[in-house]
Formats: C-alpha cells, structure tokens, sequence
C-alpha cells in the first residue's frame, strides 16, 4: 500500500528555517541545499511502510499516534490517518532542541 506524505504548515515553517539558519546565519548555502534534500527525501519515503518507525514514548502523544524518525541530527515527528492513507508531516525539529516543547506545538491539521 502506497501513502500520500504531506506537510502541516507547521513542519513547512521549520523546514524553512532549519535550510535559512544554515544558509544565511552560517553562510553555507551548499550545507543547507543538502540538508533539505537529505530530509525531504527521508520524508517522502513514508509513502512506504509509514509504520516503520516508533511512536514517540512520551504522552498524550503516542496515544495520539505521533511516530518519531531521527534523520541524523533532526527529528521529524509524523501521524498516519488511515481513513486517508496519508502520513502528515507534524515537525522538525533540531535533535537538541527541547522535544516536549516541540510536540507540545503539533496541530493535527
């Protein structure tokens, strides 16, 4: 079975600056084009097997369904709706910054 990956708004907003952080505030505009290659396509593999990777440990959102899958130093935290087959893109966040605080922020949109 094949799911569609989208994006909250939420997780677009990151993405976009994790790539500015990196490419205007250290000046490695390379680093940054990799970075949101090598993410991007991290995520779009969860239109295959979205299931592969845990749920988060922490509650009420791993009764909530958020999964948790590391991409080296970030984290992108996802749920699956069934009714759907799609697999909502939630966050990504920094692998050091506070974790409860960022899924305190996702909005099942």
């Amino acid at each position: 079975m094949s799911y569609q990956v989208k994006m909250t708004y939420n997780a677009i907003s990151q993405l976009r600056d994790i790539v500015e952080y990196i490419s205007v505030f250290l000046g490695e505009g390379d680093i940054a084009k990799h970075w949101s290659d090598r993410i991007k396509k991290a995520i779009f593999s969860l239109d295959q097997m979205p299931f592969r990777y845990p749920l988060v440990n922490e509650e009420p959102w791993r009764s909530e369904g958020i999964h948790k899958m590391v991409v080296e130093n970030f984290i992108v935290y996802y749920w699956v709706s069934l009714d759907t087959s799609t697999v909502w893109i939630s966050a990504i966040v920094y692998g050091r910054r506070d974790q409860i605080n960022a899924l305190r922020k996702i909005k099942n949109e």
